[in-house]
């Protein structure tokens, strides 16, 4: 079974923003964020340390995507149940991002993954990563989902939001909002999948 995914996170929480905005202060390679509490406590959003998953998009082969959603505990829970049958895993950008994070976030609650995907700078046969498969395996000319659809003259899943407003959503409790753009991504990265494999 072919799963394609896609998390949405967001920052960690506001108990911890302290101990975060410190930590994120640290490895700051932007000097001017460095002076930002706000962008400092919203870049956790991207670091599995201390950010959360809100929302993992998912897909089993040609079926239509779905969200799970909920308290994180049960998020990762019901996706390493959907996951223990999975024979390649798809996604754009997972091996830097995803996978690390879900990795990291299993561990923060104790959740043990029910199948190994190895981050490995090279192919393997059960990771798919369009970002790393376009570019060819060269970590500078990686593109994003957007502009990768663009190139493919394919409807970009960015039209009514993008990655960067996720946690503005939240923050406004628009949750339906982010599972469907969730969805979407999902959906555009299968399409950019079957177009890299071309299959009909």
């Amino acid at each position: 079974m072919k799963l394609f995914f896609d998390l949405e996170t967001i920052p960690a929480p506001e108990e911890l923003r302290q101990v975060v905005i410190e930590a994120e202060r640290k490895k700051a390679r932007n000097r001017e964020i460095a002076s930002d509490n706000e962008a400092l406590y919203r870049a956790s959003t991207f670091s599995g340390d201390f950010g959360r998953i809100f929302c993992i998009g998912y897909a089993q082969d040609d079926t239509p995507a779905q969200v799970i959603s909920g308290h994180e505990t049960e998020i990762l829970k019901k996706w390493w149940q959907i996951a223990q049958s999975a024979n390649v895993f798809i996604g754009h950008n997972i091996i830097d991002f995803d996978i690390p994070f879900l990795y990291k976030r299993s561990i923060v609650h104790k959740i043990k993954p029910s199948q190994l995907l190895p981050i490995k700078k090279f192919p393997t046969e059960n990771i798919f990563d369009t970002a790393r498969e376009w570019s060819r395996w060269d970590n500078y000319s990686q593109t994003s989902l957007h502009n990768l659809a663009l190139a493919l003259d394919l409807p970009s899943s960015k039209d009514k939001m993008d990655g960067s407003q996720v946690y503005d959503f939240y923050f406004k409790r628009r949750f339906e909002d982010i599972y469907t753009y969730c969805k979407k991504d999902v959906e555009l990265t299968r399409k950019i999948y079957k177009r890299m494999l071309f299959i009909a």
